[in-house]
């Protein structure tokens, strides 16, 4: 058995439907699988039923987005029944939702400030079938400046080292995992490797019930790294290639390529079934 645990589709910022990615999951190999959309849970039912048809088991989750000293931290959450649907989670995803939005727009005009580049709300919401996210805003700016590459777009004009970088939510990390955890989820730190320097050692101080241990971009030794703070913390290991399906973007795996198994994968089930 080997799990993915961390991918994206259009609900938020990726670029295939849930079906294609639960498709691809079982190509190559995956027999536990969670889509972990940007803000939003949608399909679930499908997901479950068409999975099951495959012989997969699909398990519901979310990429919360979370801020400490104004950087963004996601935590990732993953359903043990149905909490995904309550008014809690409800009024999370319309707030997100709005606040994102209102973010868009603000981007707009930063990048026009600070690097006289000029793209519309239109355009960026053109590329969106749910949440806005960066990479829609990614793609508005390479379809109107064809020079540059989506991972150059990334790394100089909307990366959150950029001036013209905007924070997606003002939800503190502690206030993201409480509200996972009263709605029934496990709550996950989503890729320690991509933490800023100057609050990793504070977030990695935080509450949580596991870590992703085992990520796509995660650097030489990292692995080992957080599977021994995992054990001295006595949390869960999870594991995510983190795909999206955008082209040319080196940012994100392939589904499958990142996974968990045996005894790593056995202790995440075990925790679902804990009440």
């Amino acid at each position: 058995m080997k799990a993915d645990l961390h991918a994206h589709t259009t609900h938020s910022d990726g670029t295939k439907t849930v079906k294609e990615v639960i498709d691809m999951a079982h190509q190559n190999g995956m027999t536990v699988f969670s889509i972990t959309d940007h803000d939003i849970v949608k399909d679930v039912t499908f997901a479950k039923k068409y999975a099951s048809s495959l012989g997969m088991t699909f398990i519901p989750g979310v990429e919360l987005s979370t801020l400490h000293q104004n950087k963004s931290v996601h935590v990732l959450g993953y359903f043990k029944n149905d909490g995904y649907k309550s008014a809690a989670m409800n009024d999370y995803y319309k707030m997100i939702k709005e606040g994102r939005e209102n973010r868009a727009r603000q981007f707009i005009k930063n990048l026009k400030q600070y690097y006289e580049i000029e793209i519309t709300y239109e355009s960026v919401l053109s590329f969106s079938r749910g949440i806005i996210a960066r990479p829609h805003i990614g793609k508005a700016i390479n379809q109107a400046y064809p020079e540059y590459s989506f991972d150059y777009i990334f790394d100089h004009f909307i990366g959150d080292y950029s001036e013209a970088y905007v924070p997606s939510t003002q939800l503190p990390v502690e206030e993201g995992v409480k509200l996972l955890r009263n709605n029934g989820a496990i709550a996950v730190l989503a890729h320690p490797t991509l933490l800023k320097k100057h609050i990793k050692e504070e977030v990695l101080a935080m509450d949580f019930d596991g870590i992703e241990a085992r990520y796509y971009r995660n650097l030489k030794n990292e692995e080992e790294l957080y599977r021994k703070y995992a054990l001295e913390n006595r949390i869960i290991i999870t594991a995510g290639s983190d795909y999206h399906g955008i082209e040319n973007d080196s940012k994100h795996g392939t589904v499958g390529e990142v996974y968990i198994e045996g005894t790593d994968l056995n202790a995440f089930l075990d925790a679902l079934k804990e009440n």
